[in-house]
């Protein structure tokens, strides 16, 4: 417990934005899965022009179960599909065109993809996102932006009413270069029907891109930012500067590309989880990308990297030792362990219902020892030790008016897989090993 109350360290700090309880949710639980699967599957393409035709979609054997499954069992909390790609194929029957599982053999029209990866969240307790791409080279209307955004609202309309409580709206802005959108109305509708469903990058935003597509995040992880630094490809998407609190998500496909291709192989298990600690590891959210081949269903070696993946975090972080906290004077809290604690990384969380406010911290042993040393801290920040460690405590400084470590936890993950040097940070220099 800490002795000080978190009232006591916020009577002279400095207001700063804080998060909804919404956007707090959305970063706790950390791990999400992208499912991109459409007409780009079936013809070899990572984008494909709108011309492709709807009978180009025929999975054989398609199991949104199967997919679900997987994202449970790898520990994420949510999972994101890919409703309507730029090509502007539909996965679910909309009545907005005929671009879409409707006019496809799949089930002789009568599917619906979203439809399913509902179903199978509510079957196994997952949260729910879609992707529906504003950049659309099917619609005709695209070209009159004044008939599109009635078209598109539509679509909007459509999934935020038909598949119940929504965690995530992904609005990708590749293409969309000097393009305006109606995002008044958008957000609009989002309000009104999925109000608490996190909004990704563009329009009505309440979360971000993190700026590449490796799924790398940079230490200071900052949730509070100015507009304009939201980018996504070609521009900023909005203009205003003004400063919001819009956590990172970082997006990556568990193999080169977003769409399954034939001959592609899984990233590595090391690069995964060098991918992990870039991420979730410096408190921003992860979407890891695992793509349904031409059966409907997730390939066999992916299932099988991805099973490699769950075991390799369970190793690293299934068995914490949770730290009792004590105020270890201005400014640094210490961490009491059972005698003789054996670990090799050290996992911090801020306390963030009143804003972030941690700008650098230092981990030590009680003899000054350093440990470890960085920038944010944030919803989580997990430190991987080059050597085990042997103590029954820790002490954490941090920099910050106001800033509050809400736990502390270790790890001995022991012969676990290690992430990939290349691309890990070092412990105590907290910059890429080169």
């Amino acid at each position: 417990m800490h002795s000080t109350p978190r009232a006591d360290a916020l009577s002279t700090a400095p207001a700063v934005l804080a998060p909804t309880p919404a956007q707090l949710a959305w970063q706790k639980d950390g791990l999400g899965v992208f499912f991109h699967v459409g007409v780009n599957t079936f013809a070899g393409k990572e984008w494909s022009d709108g011309t492709l035709a709807p009978d180009t979609f025929d999975p054989s054997d398609l199991d949104a179960d199967q997919w679900v499954r997987t994202a449970r069992d790898l520990g994420a909390k949510y999972v994101v599909l890919t409703a309507k790609h730029h090509d502007g194929f539909c996965l679910w029957p909309t009545a907005t065109t005929a671009y879409s599982v409707a006019s496809s053999p799949w089930k002789d029209g009568g599917g619906d993809v979203v439809a399913e990866v509902v179903d199978a969240c509510r079957r196994h307790g997952m949260k729910l996102g879609l992707y529906l791409s504003p950049w659309d080279r099917n619609a005709p209307q695209y070209e009159d932006p004044e008939t599109y955004d009635e078209f598109y609202l539509a679509q909007l309309r459509e999934l935020c009413t038909n598949y119940g409580e929504l965690h995530e709206l992904w609005f990708d802005g590749a293409g969309s270069a000097g393009r305006e959108y109606a995002w008044d109305r958008i957000g609009e509708v989002i309000a009104e029907l999925q109000p608490t469903a996190m909004v990704f990058n563009m329009g009505p935003a309440t979360i971000r891109w993190v700026g590449n597509e490796d799924g790398l995040a940079a230490d200071p992880v900052e949730y509070v930012t100015t507009s304009t630094d939201l980018n996504n490809y070609d521009e900023d998407v909005i203009q205003t500067g003004e400063a919001v609190y819009l956590p990172p998500e970082c997006d990556v496909s568990l193999r080169k590309g977003w769409f399954w291709q034939p001959g592609e192989e899984p990233k590595s298990l090391s690069h995964l989880l060098a991918i992990h600690d870039r991420s979730i590891g410096l408190g921003a959210n992860l979407l890891l990308n695992i793509p349904p081949d031409r059966r409907g269903r997730l390939d066999d070696a992916d299932v099988e990297r991805v099973r490699e993946l769950a075991e390799a975090l369970q190793q690293r972080f299934g068995d914490p030792v949770e730290a009792v906290l004590e105020t270890g004077g201005a400014g640094a809290v210490r961490a009491q362990l059972p005698a003789g604690t054996t670990f090799d990384h050290v996992e911090i969380h801020e306390a963030l219902e009143e804003g972030q406010r941690v700008a650098a911290h230092r981990v030590l042993l009680e003899d000054g020892t350093v440990l470890a040393t960085g920038g944010s801290i944030g919803v989580r920040r997990i430190h991987r030790l080059e050597t085990p460690v042997q103590s029954g405590s820790l002490v954490v400084e941090v920099d910050g008016p106001g800033a509050v470590i809400e736990s502390v936890a270790v790890h001995d993950a022991g012969d676990a897989p290690t992430p990939d040097s290349d691309i890990a940070y070092s412990a105590t220099t907290q910059r890429p090993v080169s």
